[in-house]
């Protein structure tokens, strides 16, 4: 891959806007912001800023902004930024735009909610003869503008062409490191959303650190599970996409995950709730209803899944959780 890429990150929310300032700030390779608001691209423009989703971060000054869609025509890496239930719409709308061979690299966390389906797969129906990757890990948007150190993951089909896509897209600050196990850097991804949202039920509910730790242990063995019944490496849960990210979101109060938890343990229900967009309740859902299909045992996600729609009380969840029966823990 050239060393002068042009990189274009659809999508000016924080993550896409801390992704777009990281990678112009390499040097190596153009970077276009596509957006879809004139004011932002103007602050951009006029001020290096994109205050709505990152106050007080000065972004790199090499980063460009447009709302023009035909910047995609000459891209060679496209970072689709959007959240994981709009992708699909996004793919469909782009299209046209988008050049044979380019490589699409997705930057959500999650499934597509109505087919319950991974969003390579998605991506891959709309997009043909695209190459399809994904990127994953812990990583806030906020940190990563910043400059500060971030390690991530990029899965793509072949190790060659991940590799590629951590060189373009790599800095003095910001590291990924290839793979090409996009199932199990996905559903990682995907599922430490989930546990994220136990994490802080658990808080919220006041159950202590040794819940905490206890559900994080439990929860990478369900995410094993799942990643392994879909053809993925389940030691790829071991790693900085599936317990790296599990920790730092279900520990840290920038993840809105865990914010959605501590309401819910709080309250003992989502009514009410009025913050961020929450991967996690999409995804929830999509697992357990897989899992109940497949036999896979997922008993913490079931318990999140069922407290978000309201068919179980916490008390009862955990109780459930607690008087499971008695085996071994391997």
């Amino acid at each position: 891959m050239s060393e002068q890429s042009h990189v274009v990150v659809v999508g000016a929310g924080a993550f896409g806007t801390a992704l777009a300032t990281v990678v112009a700030e390499t040097g190596e390779s153009r970077v276009t912001l596509l957006a879809r608001r004139a004011e932002t691209v103007a602050a951009i423009v006029a001020s290096c800023r994109n205050e709505a989703v990152l106050p007080g971060i000065t972004l790199s000054a090499s980063l460009e902004a447009t709302l023009d869609r035909a910047v995609l025509e000459d891209a060679s890496v496209v970072l689709f930024a959007m959240p994981s239930q709009a992708q699909r719409e996004a793919a469909r709308e782009l299209a046209g735009h988008l050049p044979d061979g380019a490589a699409v690299v997705i930057c959500a966390k999650g499934m597509e909610k109505a087919s319950g389906r991974l969003l390579t797969d998605v991506l891959e129906e709309e997009l043909p003869r695209r190459h399809v990757a994904v990127l994953s890990g812990p990583g806030f948007a906020a940190d990563i503008a910043r400059g500060l150190p971030t390690a991530m993951v990029i899965a793509a089909s072949t190790l060659e062409r991940a590799a590629d896509l951590a060189h373009v897209l790599s800095g003095p600050t910001f590291r990924l490191y290839p793979s090409v196990d996009r199932i199990g850097v996905q559903l990682g991804g995907a599922l430490k959303n989930v546990l994220a949202i136990a994490c802080g039920i658990v808080e919220g509910a006041g159950l202590g650190d040794s819940a905490r730790a206890a559900l994080i242990s439990r929860g990478l063995a369900e995410m094993s599970r799942f990643v392994a019944a879909h053809g993925g490496d389940a030691a790829t849960v071991t790693g900085l996409s599936g317990l790296g990210d599990l920790v730092l979101t279900g520990t840290s109060h920038q993840s809105r995950n865990l914010r959605f938890g501590i309401a819910l343990g709080r309250q003992g229900n989502a009514e009410g709730w009025a913050g961020e967009l929450v991967e996690g309740a999409f995804a929830a859902g999509v697992a357990s209803k897989i899992a109940a299909e497949r036999n896979i045992s997922m008993p913490i996600t079931d318990a999140v899944a069922a407290i978000i729609d309201g068919r179980l009380a916490l008390a009862t969840a955990i109780g459930q959780l607690m008087s499971r029966p008695i085996t071994q823990e391997f």
